[in-house]
């Protein structure tokens, strides 16, 4: 019996029509029954898919977020480094020549930029606050759409993602309490103003006197070989015929310097004194001779006494009054001195210029006398020599351009009007060194509101989100089915799946900011032009968020060194505030910051439950959560009930501003949520 049913299918060593036939209805069989299995794990595949989908859109909301609250921070900060970099740059401009101009209005739009700061960080904090709250709906909303996006025929899927952790540990109180008060400087801005002003009023009319004296010593820039330049500089070279090196030139009275003429008169007298002698052999000119002698004698002795000093607080001056006629040698010594031979003739005494006066040889010398003695008397009748004899020393050189007395004297005159006006000058310096102290303090004290802590960022499902979806009961399609298999009928089922937001490396085209003004470009045509416009100082600033304690330190010491400055006066104060404002922006060490792009990415669904702050209980109990959910809802609130979250839509409308960027020369950039994208087009939710 066991042989003839073998030989059913075998017979010669051949198989049978029957055995055949059963090997091809086996096959068969097994085909179609793996097509039907392939195809039940494709369907249970593709609810994973849609979990995957729902995770990775609902924590795109959260990165999104994240970017978007990194630009507020980074323009807050950057707007008001730009405010203070104009400000500083504008406090400095005051004390320089040419830049004073435009001084005022600096400071003012530095001021008016700063209140715009702390309007902006007021309502970016509410902005980021409110939006907060709204995310775990947001992201709830975003991850349903993506759930549901993944429908095909006859299979519908159902799902959402929720935020973990649910509650936010931002913190905004950096914002909120970072009003910046500017009132101090705005006041002492004024005041160094004003101080600088008259600074600058009294330099210049001590340059005028300095020019007066350099004009007298010197004549101008053109030398007496060239042209007519009757000067000391000119009488001094050629009635003492002084050499280069004791009697220099200078063209400017820049580099000119009151000793100058001081050192030209001393070398000059100390020549005319040693060159001096008589004209010729008549008893006049012996006279007249002694008298040149003398004046030469006294003017040598007094120049010698001049000087001009500054000790930086204090111009101290003497410079001596050489007479220009009779009178004034009446006020000097050259009246009182008793330095001159007397001789009695005819039982009267008579002055003389000196012993070889023939009149003294023939009469009884007598003793030294000074023309005091003798003023008003009888003169000698053979050399008249008396007080009036030292005057018309004096009177020819003073009255016209070719004495050099005529050039000293103007030079004494200038030379005065110069020591008063630079005391006052000096008086006023020390003012103005007070009045950029007090703004300097007031810049230092202001700025350091912008060295707090800067908001912390931490929204709801920075640890991650993890993603529910479900569908139906199923059967496999008409197709599949033939007398060779049943028709396959799926029923329920879902998946669950996580995603967590990973840094990606930032680089100057990938990081936060990038990323921001590239979206801004394609919405508002082009950014460029306003970062290279209106943006000029605060765009750099911007862009430079990632070492932004660098970029503000190059830049405000690049605005400050554009402003140009000159030596001494107001150049010094200008740039000793200069330093003092670099230094406050210095001193505010701000840490780079961190621009890298939050980009979503899968995880272990463990991974996300199980982080701190997590409100979702254990795997097991997911399970549960995973069931409960109703399928074919579109709503992303009632989902989340379903899976025992709580979610509110907070925001109204179809899209919400989450802050104004205000641009310093007008108008402003929205940052916007689109919530018609994520939540809207929904049609749920309250």
């Amino acid at each position: 019996m066991g042989r003839a049913g073998i030989d059913l299918f075998i017979e010669d060593g051949a198989y049978t029509t029957l055995s055949s036939a059963v090997v091809i209805l086996v096959v068969l069989t097994l085909l179609f029954s793996s097509t039907a299995a392939i195809w039940s794990m494709s369907r249970a595949g593709d609810t994973q898919v849609a979990a995957d989908s729902g995770a990775l859109a609902g924590a795109n909301v959260v990165s999104s977020y994240h970017t978007a609250a990194t630009v507020v921070d980074a323009s807050i900060l950057s707007l008001g480094l730009a405010g203070f970099a104009t400000i500083g740059a504008g406090l400095v401009a005051i004390l320089i020549p040419g830049a004073e101009l435009a001084a005022g209005d600096m400071v003012d739009t530095g001021i008016e930029i700063i209140k715009t700061r702390n309007k902006f960080a007021k309502s970016a904090s509410k902005g980021l606050q409110k939006i907060e709250t709204a995310l775990p709906y947001l992201v709830a909303a975003r991850a349903t759409q993506a759930v549901s996006a993944q429908d095909t025929e006859g299979v519908t899927y159902t799902g959402t993602a929720l935020a973990v952790p649910r509650t936010s540990e931002s913190d905004f109180a950096a914002l909120e309490g970072s009003e910046i008060s500017t009132d101090a400087i705005k006041d002492t801005s004024k005041d160094l103003e004003r101080a600088a002003d008259e600074l600058r009023k009294a330099s210049e009319e001590t340059a005028k006197a300095k020019e007066r004296a350099w004009l007298a010593d010197c004549g101008g820039s053109v030398p007496a070989s060239v042209g007519s330049c009757s000067c000391m500089w000119e009488r001094a070279g050629s009635l003492a015929k002084l050499s280069g090196e004791q009697n220099p030139h200078y063209a400017s009275s820049v580099a000119w310097e009151p000793q100058v003429a001081l050192d030209r008169a001393k070398a000059y007298y100390r020549q005319r004194l040693a060159d001096e002698k008589p004209q010729g052999s008549s008893v006049e000119t012996k006279a007249e001779s002694a008298a040149r002698k003398a004046f030469y004698t006294y003017a040598s002795t007094e120049v010698n006494r001049a000087y001009v000093t500054e000790d930086g607080d204090e111009v101290a001056s003497y410079i001596p009054l050489l007479p220009r006629n009779t009178d004034e040698v009446r006020a000097t010594e050259l009246y009182t001195d008793a330095v001159w031979p007397t001789s009695a003739n005819d039982g009267k005494t008579y002055l003389h210029y000196g012993t070889s006066c023939p009149n003294y040889k023939k009469g009884t010398p007598g003793g030294l006398a000074s023309v005091a003695a003798y003023d008003g008397q009888d003169k000698c009748n053979r050399c008249h020599f008396g007080v009036s004899s030292l005057g018309a020393v004096a009177a020819p050189s003073t009255s016209i351009e070719n004495g050099f007395e005529y050039h000293f004297d103007r030079f004494k005159d200038a030379l005065e009007d110069y020591v008063e006006c630079r005391n006052k000058e000096l008086e006023l310096m020390r003012q103005t060194e007070d009045e950029a102290d007090r703004a300097g303090n007031a810049f230092d004290e202001a700025i350091k509101a912008l060295s707090g802590e800067r908001p912390r960022i931490a929204p709801p499902g920075r640890n991650g989100v993890v993603a529910f979806a479900v569908s139906g009961a199923i059967s496999s399609p008409d197709e599949l089915n033939s007398s060779f298999n049943t028709a396959v009928r799926l029923g329920d089922h879902g998946a669950i799946s996580a995603a967590v937001l990973a840094p990606d490396d930032a680089t100057a085209q990938n990081n936060v900011l990038s990323r921001f003004f590239s979206t801004l470009e394609e919405r508002s045509g082009g950014v460029a032009g306003v970062l290279d416009g209106v943006m000029d100082v605060w765009g750099r600033l911007l862009v430079g968020y990632g070492d932004i304690q660098g970029s503000a330190d190059e830049l405000m010491d690049e605005m400050i060194d554009g402003l140009g400055g000159n030596s001494g006066g107001l150049g010094s104060i200008a740039s000793w505030l200069g330093d003092t404002v670099s230094a406050s922006v210095a001193a505010l060490g701000l840490e780079p910051c961190d621009l890298r792009l939050r980009k979503p990415v899968l995880t272990d669904t463990a991974n996300v439950i199980k982080s701190p702050g997590s409100d979702i209980t254990g795997l097991s109990k997911v399970q549960d959560k995973l069931r409960s959910i109703p399928l074919g809802v579109t709503d992303p609130k009632a989902l989340c009930e379903a899976l025992e979250y709580q979610v509110e839509r907070t925001i109204s409308g179809t899209v919400f501003t989450l802050a104004e960027i205000p641009l310093p020369g007008g108008g402003s950039i929205p940052l916007t949520v689109d919530v018609a994208t994520l939540a809207g087009a929904l049609g749920g939710g309250s």
